[in-house]
């Protein structure tokens, strides 16, 4: 191959059976492990990720096949795979689902180059339960109306963090819509969780975003949660009704651009708060630097009238340092910085999705 090693693709796709073991779904690690021995073998799955151009563990490379294949099925345009995928068959067996998903790859390998272009995008809800601490402590330190702004937001399901619902067997918190968030939580309740909210902006940014006013954008955003694991299934479903009611929005923006213009234009009254989950292993260092600095130097010029708050759920290497983002699917943190507080926390360990949140 040329491009990325065979080697190194290989590794990635067995790395992805792993992490996806550990986050709960038997069905995507076996079918990781079944695409990787397709490579070997020289099948479709080593056609199309011959040459691939990109790191493929950044890239999400296997996650975009097992994407397509995924769409196909909720499309309706592959019956004889929807019939032996977890959604119609919850005795599946990779056995029964790798032939008529090669030979469907086979077919349709232009339309599988093409769904790769685009990088997987899950707007996992269920982060929002690892960023509420975090806000919570805003709001705790300054009381106010809270200026919203996302960072990577994907289709922005996650603007609408303070209509959810949150339930752990510690601790409640009742919003207003039918999306609820549960983990296992441990430790005791985040501080602060009688404290009530007043979200008075919104915006997002994201360089891709999807439009989830289009039927074919919300599918693709489905196809990406995991096929055995009907609870995310159900509750993307909720929140995507939800974004579609109040109207979420998403600009097409890089990062720092956006965040750039922002912050030079913030509200003069109450917190302006930047967020984001699972998003500083995409850009590159030199953006991730940039990022950083942008938010210290507005820090720096905050004051109690006119705070700024930094939210973010992120691999836990990134706290070593901006250049420091290795990916260990059961080491995610929420970090939160403050100004002019000056104070920065360490609330929330957790996995990528959340399933267990440990309070630190």
């Amino acid at each position: 191959m040329a491009g990325t090693s065979r080697d190194d693709i290989l590794a990635h796709f067995r790395e992805q059976a792993g992490f996806c073991a550990a986050l709960g779904s038997p069905f995507m690690e076996a079918l990781c492990h079944a695409m990787a021995s397709d490579i070997e073998a020289g099948g479709p799955v080593e056609r199309l990720v011959r040459g691939w151009p990109g790191n493929p563990r950044r890239d999400a490379l296997s996650l975009r096949i097992a994407g397509y294949l995924h769409y196909a099925v909720l499309g309706g345009k592959a019956p004889e795979l929807a019939a032996v995928y977890p959604g119609a068959n919850p005795d599946w067996t990779m056995e029964a689902v790798w032939p008529i998903a090669r030979d469907w790859l086979t077919r349709r390998e232009r339309a599988a180059k093409v769904f790769m272009k685009s990088p997987p995008q899950t707007n996992e809800t269920r982060r929002a339960i690892a960023l509420v601490p975090g806000f919570l402590k805003v709001a705790s330190l300054f009381p106010g109306p809270m200026h919203m702004l996302e960072l990577g937001a994907s289709a922005g399901l996650n603007q609408n963090w303070d209509r959810f619902n949150y339930r752990t067997s510690r601790w409640e918190l009742t919003g207003n819509s039918d999306v609820t968030i549960d983990t296992d939580w441990i430790g005791p309740p985040p501080d602060h969780i009688d404290m009530s909210f007043n979200v008075a902006s919104r915006a997002a940014c994201d360089q891709a975003p999807i439009n989830l006013s289009k039927a074919s954008a919300a599918r693709r955003l489905k196809s990406y949660v995991w096929p055995d694991q009907p609870e995310r299934l159900a509750r993307l479903d909720a929140a995507i009704a939800l974004a579609r009611r109040t109207r979420v929005r998403v600009d097409t923006a890089d990062a720092a651009d956006w965040l750039k213009a922002k912050l030079a234009s913030r509200p003069e009254e109450g917190p302006t708060v930047i967020y984001h989950s699972v998003f500083l292993q995409y850009p590159p260092a030199e953006t991730r630097r940039a990022l950083q600095a942008m938010i210290e130097e507005a820090g720096a010029e905050a004051s109690w009238d006119r705070p700024l708050a930094w939210v973010c759920f992120e691999p836990g290497a990134f706290f070593q340092g901006p250049d420091q983002v290795g990916i260990d699917p059961n080491d995610f943190v929420t970090y939160l910085r403050v100004w002019p507080e000056g104070e920065d926390y360490r609330l929330v360990r957790s996995d990528g999705h959340v399933v267990r949140a440990e309070r630190l």
